[in-house]
């Protein structure tokens, strides 16, 4: 048995439904500007639900940046953007402190003069072109949800949502993020290339100037009432225990690790990983208006989640096995139909 609570009351139940409902009337107001992208805009409300941030990656063109802020618009959130470079500063992105005199008393002081991170919505553009320290300072304000200065330690607004780009062209010149600093992404989405369909809508709408406004559909108190309702969502021991054995899976060297684990993986997901399936399940259960999270939510969500969770090594490269393909194997491999239950100590 769960030891969750259900949400069985008639006021979760409606908490549900507004969610449902206000999730289609945002997808509504983004197919006005944004055509497709159906799938990364999804991953991209679950990442907020949830609570975290989000890394996106696709070739230039694609539309990223309108995806954000058309996202921040819908959602009546403040928005600002970072174009990273490599000689952007940690204070161009926190702020910094600045000396001002008081025009009475003549006195100086010093006065914190804060920078676009105090947003609600961040869209941090082009990450990896960006040197290590000023990626650290980013990475260390979307864990702590504050930055210091002068002494000072400073809390950004609340929500705050970092969606950040990162361009798998021209690696010349930029700095990869580690793979320790991916792991604070609660999600790495991909974004493809549209649909023949799509692309034909895209170019007519654009060339005829037939572009849409978008109309807010919430607010950002709206979204921390959401936020806390996906706590409460209900998990079964079933859904646990399949996601459960998904991240032990990706671990090599572990007698839970498959043959093709072993073969083709350097190290797998962490703890963090399971959360975040957890999580992001429970988020994707009530935008679909549903008050308990599936298997099939954890089954939707293992890409995005665990992608930059897995390391590939050598032989995997050499192979061309990346950690989408291991993940394909892995779901082959781990058996929703099997009960799962809680390992002994």
């Amino acid at each position: 048995m769960s030891e969750e609570k259900s949400m069985s009351s008639p006021e979760d139940v409606a908490a549900v439904a507004r969610c449902k409902e206000s999730y289609e009337r945002i997808c509504s107001e983004l197919s006005q500007v944004i055509v497709g992208q159906e799938e990364v805009i999804e991953q991209v409300l679950i990442a907020i639900f949830a609570r975290g941030h989000a890394l996106l990656e696709g070739v230039p063109g694609l539309a990223k940046t309108l995806l954000v802020s058309s996202i921040a618009q819908a959602m009546h959130l403040s928005f600002k953007r970072i174009q990273f470079t490599p000689d952007l500063m940690p204070s161009d992105i926190t702020g910094t402190q600045i000396i001002q005199e008081d025009p009475e008393t003549r006195r100086r002081q010093y006065q914190f003069l804060p920078g676009p991170l105090f947003t609600n919505m961040l869209l941090a553009d082009e990450i990896n072109r960006t040197p290590p320290k000023t990626q650290a300072a980013m990475l260390e304000a979307m864990q702590e949800r504050q930055i210091s200065s002068g002494g000072h330690i400073m809390p950004l607004p609340d929500p705050f949502f970092v969606l950040a780009t990162q361009n798998p062209l021209e690696q010349e010149g930029t700095y990869p993020l580690p793979e320790a600093q991916l792991d604070r992404f609660l999600l790495y989405i991909k974004v493809g290339y549209p649909k023949p369909a799509e692309e034909w809508d895209i170019a007519r709408r654009i060339t005829s100037g037939k572009r849409g406004t978008i109309t807010p559909s919430l607010t950002g108190e709206d979204i921390v009432k959401l936020q806390k309702l996906v706590e409460r969502v209900p998990v079964s021991d079933q859904v646990l225990g399949y996601a459960w054995a998904a991240v032990l899976a990706t671990r090599p060297g572990t007698a839970a690790a498959p043959d093709f684990i072993n073969k083709w993986v350097a190290w797998g997901s962490g703890p963090r990983g399971l959360l975040t399936l957890i999580t992001c399940a429970k988020a994707r259960a009530i935008l679909h208006g549903r008050v308990h999270a599936t298997i099939g939510d954890v089954q939707w969500l293992i890409k995005p989640a665990l992608r930059h969770r897995i390391a590939p090594n050598y032989a995997a490269q050499a192979a061309s096995m990346n950690s989408d393909r291991v993940i394909d194997l892995l779901l082959e491999h781990v058996s929703p139909d099997k009960k799962y239950e809680k390992p002994a100590a």
